[in-house]
């Protein structure tokens, strides 16, 4: 039993069951975690997606993949909106280019803009109606009632984000993750509730053929990480 009777760690509540679990070798972890980052490292933003159709069950099983993240006292507090209706992709599009058209033209401060132009980003975001799937992400503020309490919410959704896009990387699928400035317009186009914002927009696709993406470099591990 990995439960313990203190104070400071009390045994739990909730009905509990035997924890699956495989302790593997060190020379299997090693390897299964090397192939992991091999397959991570390769992947990148895409903003150039082809109009080929996905296959819809590999897309449901990794939606259900995020769903599999830890959150704070278990309220999994998010909502995932599939969108791949061409006619609500178009509004999307439409109404995410107005904001970041002023966000560009106004909104942003100088420092922004100046980090932004080495990418090349501007206020045109045809990925939005060219990628046959659309994932919106919304968190949950607060569940039904403002009574039923959300806790730990932003971190809860980085979470479950973070197993959506490895997920969906791992499965085979080109995806952005896309925050135009304000977002309120989600809301209203998709007519989430009152108690969710949007959070995310992820476009999912394959990319077009002959497809380039900016030719950037990742911080070494040993500049992000410490050991003491």
């Amino acid at each position: 039993m990995c439960l313990s009777n203190n104070r400071e760690d009390s045994t739990p509540r909730l009905k509990t069951t035997p924890l699956t679990f495989t302790r593997r070798s060190e020379a299997e972890m090693i390897d299964r975690s090397r192939s992991f980052l091999e397959m991570i490292r390769s992947r990148r933003s895409v903003r150039h997606f082809s109009s080929d159709l996905i296959p819809r069950e590999a897309l449901q099983n990794c939606l259900e993949a995020a769903g599999q993240a830890p959150s704070g006292a278990h309220k999994q507090p998010w909502t995932y909106v599939l969108v791949t209706d061409p006619d609500v992709k178009r509004r999307i599009r439409v109404a995410a280019e107005k904001e970041e058209w002023e966000h560009y033209h106004g909104r942003a401060p100088e420092q922004w803009l100046n980090d932004l132009e080495p990418l090349g980003t501007n206020e045109n975001k045809p990925f939005l109606e060219s990628a046959p799937a659309l994932i919106v992400v919304f968190a949950q503020r607060h569940g039904a009632t403002p009574q039923e309490q959300h806790y730990y919410v932003t971190e809860s959704i980085g979470l479950s984000v973070g197993f959506l896009l490895a997920a969906l990387h791992h499965a085979g699928f080109a995806t952005l993750t896309h925050t135009p400035s304000p977002m309120k317009f989600l809301s209203d186009i998709l007519k989430r509730p009152s108690n969710e914002r949007a959070f995310l927009l992820i476009p999912v696709g394959f990319p077009v053929e002959g497809c380039r993406v900016p030719d950037i470099q990742r911080k070494k591990v040993d500049e992000y990480t410490e050991e003491v």
